[in-house]
């Protein structure tokens, strides 16, 4: 197939939408399918492996830029990446689907929250993602809670995202080396958390939980994995009213490599997300392809992969004490780290990205025959 995927972003953050997308295209060539990228006015144009456009904008007239691309390669599909904050929070490409003549258009949504427009938007906020949905040939929902949101669409498919980061397995070397880059010591409990410093994912939660470890004596040392942005000001003062910014190393992004030496580094990976962990946080499942003992919060619908014990411990969101004692546990028993990682390995096979991408191509040709 001649398949075009249309991204905010591409790529630059590691386990962004933009990163997703780039493994997806990759996989996608790889399996002998013709694949072209148009993503906004910062996105990285060399890549062997597809062929990557620009657009400058994505305001009424990217509608007619997009056209353009359909056409000028022959596009059986175009594929639209789309989340919340991606394109630039522009209101305009919600209107693509039915704007849209020359080529079917299958939404992957990485989210269904509703975008900030303007000031008392009020209803018109979910309305405009409802109608990108309605509009759109096909939907991919990548987590459960979505998937559900969907069933109303004649043709939707539930394809989770896989991990963002697929760099190799770094070597023990590598390892060590990532362990004396966060300033950690042969003793140190080493506790990592990835992806960006967002309210929503419970960084503060997190802070409080390894403070009370390193007051009973254990040898925290905090890992924060990714890029902080606007949250920087806050992440620095719950640091320092927890007294762990002498404990903590903030690696900011990291080329691919680094950031997976970082993961394969930790001792347990804790991502305490406030609205429970799910398939659509490509942190979790960095954790996963990298097989890391993995604490994470209860999920918001019940989701049969993630079970207790078994891939990951599961504590209620925002409660510190209860991921202090998942971490106290884990820090005791080293038998139970070495199960989760077990357990961890064994559903990450579930998400490699060859089989995302045979799964979306396997979908492109349902809609397109329909």
């Amino acid at each position: 197939m001649r398949i075009g995927l249309l991204s905010g972003e591409y790529p630059p953050q590691p386990g962004g939408v933009g990163a997703f997308t780039r493994v997806l295209a990759r996989e996608l060539a790889a399996q002998r399918h013709e694949v072209f990228v148009l993503a906004g006015p910062d996105a990285e144009l060399s890549d062997d492996a597809v062929t990557v456009e620009r657009c400058a904008g994505w305001s009424p007239a990217s509608w007619g830029r997009v056209s353009q691309w359909v056409r000028a390669h022959g596009l059986q599909v175009v594929n639209l990446q789309y989340q919340t904050a991606a394109f630039g929070m522009s209101p305009f490409i919600h209107f693509l689907p039915q704007r849209m003549r020359s080529a079917p258009v299958v939404t992957t949504f990485h989210d269904l929250r509703f975008p900030y427009l303007f000031p008392k938007a009020g209803p018109l906020r979910p309305w405009i993602v409802r109608h990108l949905a309605k509009t759109s040939t096909g939907a991919i929902a990548t987590n459960h809670e979505d998937f559900t949101a969907l069933d109303s669409l004649p043709h939707r498919a539930f394809i989770p995202i896989g991990s963002n980061i697929l760099a190799p397995a770094p070597d023990t070397g590598a390892c060590a080396a990532a362990r004396a880059t966060a300033g950690a010591s042969p003793a140190s409990y080493i506790i990592a958390y990835f992806g960006l410093a967002h309210p929503s994912k419970g960084l503060d939660v997190l802070i409080d939980a390894a403070a009370q470890l390193l007051r009973e004596g254990i040898p925290v040392r905090l890992v924060l994995i990714g890029g902080v942005g606007d949250e920087r000001s806050a992440l620095d003062s719950a640091l320092d009213a927890a007294s762990m910014r002498q404990h903590t190393f903030i690696s900011g992004f990291q080329p691919e490599a680094q950031v997976a030496a970082l993961l394969c580094a930790a001792d347990v990976v804790a991502l305490p997300f406030r609205d429970g962990a799910s398939f659509r946080r490509g942190s979790l499942m960095a954790a996963l392809h990298y097989a890391r003992p993995l604490i994470s919060t209860t999920p918001a619908v019940p989701i049969p992969e993630f079970s207790d014990g078994g891939s990951m411990l599961l504590v209620p969101p925002d409660d510190a004490p209860a991921l202090a004692q998942a971490l106290r546990r884990l820090h005791r028993d080293p038998d139970l780290r070495a199960n989760l990682s077990a357990g961890a390995a064994a559903l990450a096979e579930r998400f490699s990205g060859h089989n995302i991408a045979r799964q979306t191509a396997d979908f492109f040709r349902e809609v397109v025959r329909a």
